[in-house]
């Protein structure tokens, strides 16, 4: 009897019985001496991002308290608004001023809006203790006290909002509790807060005879999702070009793009919004944040960036430029967010490199030391001209793109990337390749023309420039005109010195080689003292897929029937198996100082890898 009774005691004190179910000692037996146990205290999250919370077993325990590529929590900035109640306007149908547009999303209450809402919550189980001891004291906390996250109690179908001042109560652990994490916004300062929150579990128990007391802590650790944005490897899904209302250059413009993308895949979204602002690259940027989800899936959250332009630094409501209040006013909306985020004090020389042509992302690459298998930042930044530098500490903060490649682009009048370099899929040691501008291929196709007796082949026939009062100016010229002008001469020779230097940074950065890098021919000419692309911008195309791409007209000399300057691109392109859609661009964008690109946006499709399993 005596050893059944210490059998007894040892297994229930393993498995946590309660006290009533111990087996008495017989009068007379020895005394047994019984060994206060451990509490069974366990907070668990999905550390091993299979989408769900493993109550059994070890794979959602060890190593919970940490993070790394391997295991490690992971939660979503909850900013999207999924009941769809957020408007760009007050109660009164004014419009919100642009510092309280972005301040209604489903983060911004203390209440879960509904099941999509829910989905968007990572979850947190405090595993069950049934034989709990009257008495003991349960809370929660969160480190550290000032992270971007709420935390909510789940029960049955309620939620609601914990308050970590207040306990919760024992029944809480004797039957096990829901715990909601929400992440309150977007990671933007590193130094303020760097993503990670740790959440704790702290139970007081008193000295029992099965228990032994004291205070008992679990802790697991999360980090918020980053916002990553899309390189050209990824398809477009839903494309967007702004509409001028009752401009006929912008309905030419569309008609062509539109025609791209049926040639790409039908299936793709175009949205053209009304607008006055044409340069739908530059008001914007997209992105994403992923969590796991059930199955190996990612429940993902569309993100759009508001451009940090400032465009009336006067106005105390609306210093933004007016465009970009889109992302609030229209694109948020369900699984996806929009966010702010710039510096009113910012110089007005460097607002043009806001502007998200100059915000790209190399596609995926490697070096020695580091591997960046979902892109990398490209910015045109160099000391005294910068972008804004609240928004580049944001984007710095996400980690995973960063630290960005930094190249020059003070040279340019607009001083984006993408006026000079553009990136395509293709089977290469990198998996892309780089089409960059080289006017020197330019002067040299011309000067062969020319050798060739086409001297006087004329160029940009029919087509116009815009003077400084907004008169027309004849464009047509010849061969051989062209390249007798001495300012078009020189400031393309100046430009190829210049993105040479560009391209050595890219090349060092990313180890691309001359192989992988396709020469797009444009000369260049003279602007208040930078340069302009005087032919159109080819590089400055839309990347739809990896097969086609859509190109600015280049309105080069006719020889044998064909446009010189086209049968080079689509000639370069051909071994890539890429199609080109030319797309008329003069009167809207080239004579304005920018092309195709500029005038596009994307919507791609979330890469396969997975931020998570990556090491920043």
């Amino acid at each position: 009897m005596f050893r059944r009774s210490v059998w007894c005691v040892t297994a229930c004190l393993a498995v946590g019985c309660s006290e009533r179910v111990l087996p008495s000692l017989e009068s007379g037996a020895s005394t047994v001496t019984i060994i206060p146990g451990t509490p069974p205290i366990d907070l668990r999250a999905d550390v091993n991002r299979n989408g769900v919370v493993e109550l059994e077993g070890a794979a959602d325990d060890e190593a919970e308290d940490t993070w790394d590529a391997r295991h490690g929590a992971v939660f979503l900035p909850n900013i999207d608004d999924d009941a769809m109640r957020c408007r760009g306007t007050d109660m009164s149908g004014r419009p919100l001023a642009d510092s309280a547009l972005p301040g209604c999303n489903d983060a911004t209450d203390e209440i879960v809006n509904g099941d999509d809402d829910l989905k968007d919550l990572a979850r947190l189980e405090l595993v069950r203790w049934p034989e709990a001891p009257a008495g003991t004291v349960v809370r929660l906390s969160v480190a550290p006290a000032d992270a971007k996250v709420r935390l909510f109690r789940k029960a049955g179908d309620r939620t609601e909002a914990i308050d970590l001042d207040l306990p919760l109560a024992t029944a809480d652990l004797v039957g096990g509790v829901t715990f909601l994490l929400e992440g309150t916004d977007v990671v933007r300062d590193e130094a303020a807060w760097d993503g990670f929150v740790d959440v704790s579990v702290q139970v007081t128990v008193p000295d029992t005879r099965y228990w032994k007391g004291g205070t008992y802590t679990d802790t697991v650790r999360l980090r918020s999702s980053p916002v990553l944005t899309f390189h050209h490897l990824s398809p477009t899904e839903t494309a967007y070009a702004s509409n001028i209302p009752g401009e006929r250059d912008s309905a030419i413009f569309l008609r062509d793009v539109r025609a791209g993308l049926t040639l790409a895949n039908p299936n793709i979204t175009f949205v053209t919004p009304d607008l006055e602002d044409q340069w739908t690259q530059d008001f914007f940027e997209t992105g994403y944040a992923s969590m796991p989800g059930p199955g190996g899936a990612q429940q993902v959250m569309r993100v759009f960036f508001r451009s940090a332009n400032i465009e009336n630094p006067f106005s105390r409501s609306f210093p933004l430029r007016e465009a970009g209040r889109i992302v609030f006013t229209r694109f948020r909306g369900k699984d996806v967010a929009g966010v702010q985020q710039v510096d009113l004090g910012s110089s007005e020389e460097t607002q043009t490199l806001n502007s998200f042509g100059n915000f790209e992302t190399v596609p995926p690459h490697s070096t020695p030391t580091r591997n960046w298998p979902l892109g990398r930042v490209i910015r045109g930044s160099v000391r005294g001209y910068a972008p804004d530098q609240s928004f580049v500490r944001m984007t710095e903060a996400q980690k995973y793109q960063e630290p960005s490649i930094n190249v020059d682009t003070a040279w340019l009048l607009v001083g984006h990337v993408d006026e000079t370099i553009s990136y395509l899929k293709a089977s290469t040691p990198r998996g892309w390749i780089v089409l960059a501008n080289d006017a020197r291929l330019a002067r040299q196709m011309l000067l062969d023309a020319q050798a060739n007796g086409n001297g006087s082949t004329r160029l940009f026939v029919g087509k116009r420039w815009l003077d400084d009062m907004g008169n027309e100016l004849n464009a047509e010229t010849t061969v051989s005109a062209l390249l007798a002008n001495a300012d078009v001469m020189q400031a393309s020779a100046e430009a190829a010195v210049k993105v040479d230097e560009q391209l050595a940074i890219l090349k060092r950065e990313t180890g691309l080689t001359d192989a992988e890098i396709v020469k797009v021919p444009f000369l260049h000419e003279p602007v208040m003292g930078a340069s302009l692309a005087h032919q159109p911008g080819t590089v400055n195309l839309f990347v739809i897929d990896e097969r086609t791409v859509a190109v600015p007209d280049p309105h080069g000399p006719i020889i044998n029937g064909k446009d010189l300057f086209k049968t080079q691109l689509e000639s370069a392109l051909a071994p890539y198996q890429v199609r080109v859609q030319w797309v008329e661009n003069w009167n809207l964008y080239h004579r304005a100082a920018g092309e195709v690109h500029c005038g596009t946006n994307a919507m791609r499709a979330i890469p396969s890898v997975k931020w998570w399993e990556v090491t920043p």
